[in-house]
Parts: C-alpha cells; structure tokens; sequence
C-alpha cells in the first residue's frame, strides 16, 4: 500500500462494507495512521445491495473520517451508459461500466481491491499488481513479472492497475485476521434467520428485488452469508454459526468456495469471471 502511494499519483481503496475491503481497511489504518489516508475509499453501487452492509459502511467511513466516493449504477442506467434486458435482472456484471467510468472521471490510476486468488480460478491468473490498459480491460496472457516483490507501477496515459495485497490470503486467513483485530463486521455474518427459497443447491433470499417466482415456496431457514454481493446473485448458506470463533470453525471446515457456494452469477460460463474481468470487472 505504501509503495502505490509513493509510486502513484492518484489511487483510491474499493470499499464495499464486505470481510475482504473490511479487512484492506484495517491494513490501510496499520500502514497511514495517524495521518489520513493518501486516496479516497470508492465503492460502486449496484443499488441492490444489502440494506445492512450499506448500513455499515457508511458507519466505518464516518468513524474513520476518510472521504467516500460512490460509484452509481442508477446514475449509469439513467443516462444510457447500461441498459438491462429486464428490470429484474442482475446488476452484478454490469458493474464494469459504472467502474470504468468512475475511474475515467476521477482519474484513478490505482485501485486497492481485497479479491482472493482462492475465490476463483480466474483470480489465480492475476498479479498482485494487475495492468489494465487504456480501456480498463485485463490481459490474463500478458501479466508482469513480480519477481522478488518487485512490482512494475510504470503506466502509459490512461491506463491504471488493480492492486490486490491480500491476493494470497484465503478466507479463513481473513477470518482469522478478523478475529485476531476484533473487527466488526456486518450482522448478516452472522448466522440469523431469514425466509429464502430453495433453487438448486442455492438459497435464494427473499428481498424487494429477489420476490418469489411462482411455483417458488419460501422457507424460514437459519443461514448465514459468507459473501455480501448484489441481493440479485448473492446467496446465504445453511449455518449456525453465530459467533466470530464459530465462523472461523466453520469456514476451516468447507469444501467449496464462497463463490461457488453462494453466487448465481457464476454459475454459467457466459457469465464467468475471467470474461468479466477482461471487460473491466474488479
């Protein structure tokens, strides 16, 4: 972090109110405190996101003091920039476009992002400091070296990095840093009970944007979320895990990734990852 506030004219840190951003906070506090921040926090909003997690993101901005800029999807769907098949589908991979233009208007040429490389398999392709060029588009084939930890900051007009410092961290390594920090959290972390309709291997909650379809029978369920994504594609697991410890216990124990347990929007190949983020994703 230190090394892009030197290297860097104008970087800002994406913070969403989830662990991983939750968790760049604290590293970012470690590395600037007492001064302020050298960047701004920035989160894009789909607009369909938890009612909670804003809740609590806007808490941690205003106890840190820090400036937020938030990005907006309905910004971006009221001037034409992103056109929906339909009012119900998700936002989710739409969100490059309101991204690239934020960075476009604010000229960021660096962005802090806490994405894993144990998410999914395409975040294993990428660097700690990931080139984007003038477009904002990812080349999976053409990643600089970072040999010794040595990071490459050089940029031409326009082009930016995304840089991920807790790549190599799974999500029990941020559970456990979590625990560790005792840092709050969002409530829906927790295990709660919540209505949610059974499609699949997927518990889809039942929201103002995710109503149930017809045929759809709606369950009370004690779940909890182990991601907090667009309402639209996010789901909760089955779990009674309701305390930090018992978080952590619980997350040593899976088999599957939080992607692939809990996100819709990753369940088919048109909507892969890699696609995504060679188009400008996070």
């Amino acid at each position: 972090m230190r090394e892009v506030a030197a290297e860097c004219a104008n970087p800002a840190l994406l913070f969403s109110g989830g662990k991983d951003s939750i968790v760049m906070l604290r590293l970012a506090e470690k590395a600037f405190r007492p001064d302020p921040f050298p960047f701004p926090l920035l989160h894009i909003d789909t607009g369909h996101n938890f009612p909670e997690v804003m809740t609590f993101r806007d808490k941690r901005v205003a106890d840190l003091g820090e400036r937020l800029i938030v990005g907006s999807m309905e910004e971006s769907i009221r001037r034409g920039r992103v056109v929906l098949a339909s009012p119900n589908e998700s936002r989710n991979a739409h969100q490059s476009v309101t991204l690239l233009d934020t960075i476009a208007e604010h000229k960021f040429d660096a962005l802090f992002g806490g994405a894993r490389r144990d998410e999914e398999k395409s975040r294993a392709k990428e660097r700690i400091f990931s080139h984007r060029d003038a477009w904002g588009q990812w080349d999976p084939k053409n990643q600089r070296p970072e040999c010794w930890s040595l990071f490459n900051t050089r940029l031409k007009p326009n082009e930016h990095l995304r840089v991920f410092p807790i790549s190599n961290w799974t999500e029990l390594d941020v559970w456990q840093y979590i625990a560790r920090e005792q840092l709050e959290v969002p409530t829906i972390y927790f295990a709660h009970d919540r209505e949610v309709i059974e499609r699949g291997n997927l518990l889809l909650p039942v929201t103002a944007v995710t109503p149930p379809r017809d045929g759809d029978k709606v369950v009370t369920k004690r779940v909890r979320f182990r991601t907090v994504g667009d309402m639209t594609c996010t789901c909760p697991v089955a779990s009674n895990a309701a305390t930090m410890d018992e978080v952590v216990l619980e997350t040593a124990a899976v088999t599957v990734t939080e992607r692939g347990a809990t996100r819709l929007d990753d369940q088919t190949a048109e909507a892969s990852m890699e696609l995504r983020k060679k188009e400008g994703y996070f």
